[in-house]
């Protein structure tokens, strides 16, 4: 549940706090606002689906979750941790073992195998020991079941056989949030069922998982729906409006 100004939260703490999150982008027409004033919890375990129509901030806010963008103002606070505080280098660091992401184009990089592209976030946050990265990266890809694609270049995969071996990079340091940006957009229906159900099978594991999707016939893996409109939250239980959160919590 959501702290109103001050009032007592019942049930389990927030792992992912966003307080008054405004976004604005300086473009050569003038300022566009692509939050104004988000405030959001949402907590281990949890399932969470980001939608609305194109242009609504889903992306920014998912962006600025993740760090990728840094707020205008308020505060993004993750496990305790003011993530917009975080200088670039260390902040990268921090993301690379904290969460995973999942892009909506993919982002396997084209030169290197799919059992590569998984090993590459335990390379760069040195994460696991070496003789034990190779032998991680295949349980991963048994566990979306493409194993069998491991040594191939992700131009010989599918489109739903390379979203899940981006699933497998996102969880390659064994994060504790995973956040996906679209993930089955390009999929079609039977695949992107199968996409939707992993990710549930990830927040019953413990996992935090938010997705930006328009899918809305697929409302019935998530817990929690929360719905954008022009940069503002139009409609959630258990989240706040900027209008309705004056406070918030300081880092």
């Amino acid at each position: 549940m959501t702290d109103v100004q001050g009032k007592e939260k019942c049930g389990p703490a927030a792992l992912i706090r966003l307080a008054n999150v405004a976004k604005s982008f300086s473009t050569p027409y003038g300022e566009i606002h692509a939050l104004r004033g988000v405030s959001l919890d949402i907590r281990e375990g949890q399932l969470i689906a980001l939608t609305g129509k194109s242009g609504s901030g889903k992306s920014t806010l998912l962006n600025v979750m993740t760090g990728i963008d840094r707020p205008t103002s308020g505060s993004v606070t993750i496990g305790g941790v003011c993530i917009e505080s975080l200088p670039e280098g260390p902040l990268a660091r921090w993301r690379g073992r904290n969460i995973g992401v999942v892009f909506q184009f993919f982002q396997l990089l084209p030169t290197l195998t799919v059992l590569e592209n998984v090993m590459l976030p335990m390379d760069f946050c040195n994460t696991f020991r070496k003789k034990e990265r190779i032998e991680r990266a295949l349980a991963l890809l048994k566990r979306v079941g493409i194993e069998d694609q491991a040594r191939k270049l992700p131009s010989a995969l599918s489109g739903g056989q390379q979203q899940r071996a981006a699933i497998a990079r996102a969880l390659a340091n064994d994060p504790p949030i995973v956040v996906a940006d679209e993930p089955t957009g390009n999929l079609d229906s039977v695949t992107a069922i199968s996409m939707f159900e992993l990710f549930a099978e990830l927040a019953q594991a413990g996992k935090t998982v938010a997705v930006v999707t328009h899918e809305r016939d697929f409302s019935q893996f998530f817990e929690l729906t929360v719905v954008l409109s022009d940069g503002v939250i139009k409609d959630s239980a258990d989240v706040l409006t900027a209008d309705a959160a004056k406070g918030g919590l300081p880092c």
